[in-house]
């Protein structure tokens, strides 16, 4: 394989004994390469077509591109040896991608059957071993529960042309999902809502995994997570990431919390510690919360991306070497990237995208008037936000780049039977996730008497009930895909409205909030065009972004 690979990395933590838990964000892809790459399926990741080196080559020649990206950020490792392929699989380590009931079916194809890619990157605050406790942390969270202090969804577009990022605060409080973890413990649903980072203590990343999707609708294909030692290790490996500040700045206050950064104004290139200084830091930046801390923690995955790009080939040996084992002994992962030549195939499919359609957002936020401190989701323009990414819209307001000739149109849905013989479970969702109004009573036993109008014999209304902001049909398995779309077009309802999904044994009609009264739901809002202000959207181009210091924290 030839061509230079470049990597995302990002990486991030907090200190809780701060009141401010850790990030470290890292790196983005690198410059172009024809090497052939995965994509999402229904069934797990599938290997894009294109040629194949034989293994018995992998121990004679050093790739340049071996990347391993990202974790909350995570970082590519531009080009390890297949020689230590073996060795480099071994130090992978890998969990469940979701652990809760809920359980989408994956993106959907476009019109060419080229498929969006969703990687959620998580940041723990372990401090389970000696290296990440010499790190920072109050020594009563030594050996603690662990908390995901930073979580990131790195969503890349069908065509490749555009990604987009959208950070959650770590003090967002949302309501938590029932999970199960691997060793069969269950963590029933918060009653209320709790801090969005102590999804990881409840059974894993795979529980983090589900509460963003509970979240958003929107299906996440893999998860990459590293903690505190693993950030210092791949920026020692990496060498310097150019960063900036507007006035002196010194992360430490009165009482000695802070992150210990200190750095004078104007840009430096910093590594290791000192860089996961820069994404652990609250106090200092703009007005010493989370959110400015997310904003830092962007600028420096950008800058990454620039230097991979311009700084694409990495030949020294040592250095690769270190690189891949940094990366890899950093991270845990998914099942469907637990090799070195998954986390490969998947850079190539992340460096096609130039650094100038990358966008860095924060999920807008309105501060929680039942709990100081904390955030939960703008109603409004967060939902514009995840919307944007569900229906695979660039958040930079450009148009998607052109299909090229090598796209080829997806083989035709599977053909529905007759309308009479589809069996469609109704269930009442009219209440909407977040509860706020009672469900409307008999409303399945009525839109079963609207498709029985419309030829559909077999639908019944369920007893069980949901609850759903919009009008959806879930189906179990693809023979059901036609059969799912049918009634759909029945009702009027668009093509994104039909899921595939594991929480349905058969085609599952869900009557969401939308659709309270009349025959048909209310209209959707028109998808935005462009991600909204509140999102704060940081364009990877933009080499001249600074952080704002707090007063009081200056030198």
């Amino acid at each position: 394989m030839s061509g230079p690979t470049g990597g995302l990395r990002v990486s991030q933590s907090s200190v809780r004994g701060e009141g401010a838990p850790a990030h470290a964000p890292g790196g983005i892809p690198g410059a172009a390469s024809g090497t052939p790459g995965t994509v999402p399926g229904p069934r797990g990741p599938r290997r894009l077509r294109g040629p194949v080196r034989p293994a018995g080559r992998r121990g004679r020649r050093v790739l340049r591109g071996i990347a391993i990206a990202l974790s909350v950020i995570v970082l590519a490792t531009a080009g390890a040896g297949y020689l230590y392929y073996r060795h480099l699989n071994g130090n992978i380590r890998t969990d469940a991608l979701n652990l809760g009931d809920h359980k989408l079916g994956g993106s959907r194809p476009n019109a060419f059957g080229q498929t969006p890619l969703n990687i959620l990157l998580i940041g723990s605050d372990a401090r389970d071993d000696v290296k990440n406790q010499e790190l920072g942390g109050a020594k009563d969270t030594f050996g603690g529960t662990p908390l995901a202090d930073v979580q990131m969804l790195l969503h890349v577009s069908a065509d490749r042309s555009n990604m987009s990022v959208v950070s959650m605060p770590r003090d967002t409080l949302l309501k938590l999902p029932k999970c199960t973890g691997t060793d069969g413990k269950t963590y029933e649903a918060t009653q209320g809502r709790r801090p969005v980072n102590e999804s990881l203590g409840r059974g894993g990343p795979g529980c983090t995994v589900a509460t963003w999707q509970e979240l958003t609708g929107i299906p996440i294909d893999h998860f990459m997570m590293i903690d505190f030692k693993g950030v210092v290790a791949m920026a020692d490996a990496i060498g310097g990431v150019p960063v900036c500040v507007k006035q002196n700045v010194y992360s430490r206050n009165h009482e000695g919390k802070g992150s210990g950064l200190k750095l004078a104004k104007g840009t430096h290139p910093i590594k290791g510690i000192q860089a996961l200084q820069w994404l652990r830091t609250r106090y200092g930046f703009e007005d010493g919360s989370d959110i400015g801390r997310a904003h830092a923690q962007h600028m420096y995955m950008n800058s990454m991306a620039r230097q991979f790009r311009q700084n694409a080939k990495l030949s020294n040996p040592l250095k690769l070497h270190s690189l891949a084992e940094a990366a890899t002994k950093a991270m845990v992962v998914d099942p469907g990237l637990d090799r070195i030549d998954l986390l490969y195939d998947l850079s190539v499919e992340l460096k096609k995208v130039p650094t100038g359609r990358i966008t860095m957002t924060t999920m807008p936020w309105v501060g929680s008037t039942s709990w100081s401190g904390k955030v939960e989701p703008s109603t409004a323009d967060a939902q514009k936000l995840f919307t944007m990414v569900r229906d695979d819209v660039p958040l930079d307001g450009k148009p998607p780049a052109k299909a090229t000739a090598a796209a080829t149109t997806p083989p035709p849905a599977d053909p529905a039977a007759p309308a009479a013989e589809i069996p469609v479970m109704v269930r009442n969702a009219t209440s909407g996730k977040d509860h706020g109004e009672a469900r409307v009573r008999g409303r399945a036993s009525d839109v079963v008497a609207l498709l029985t109008g419309k030829g559909f014999t077999k639908a019944k209304a369920d007893t069980e009930g949901a609850a759903e902001d919009t009008t959806v049909i879930r189906y179990a398995t693809a023979d059901q895909a036609g059969d799912a779309q049918a009634v759909a077009t029945a009702l009027g309802l668009p093509a994104s409205a039909v899921q595939r999904s594991t929480d349905v044994s058969g085609v599952t009609l869900f009557v969401g909030k939308d659709w309270r009264e009349g025959d048909k739901p209310a209209p959707p809002a028109p998808t935005p065009s462009k991600a909204p202000d509140t999102a704060r959207p940081l364009n990877g181009d933009d080499d001249g972004a600074c952080m704002d210091i707090q007063p009081g924290f200056t030198w």
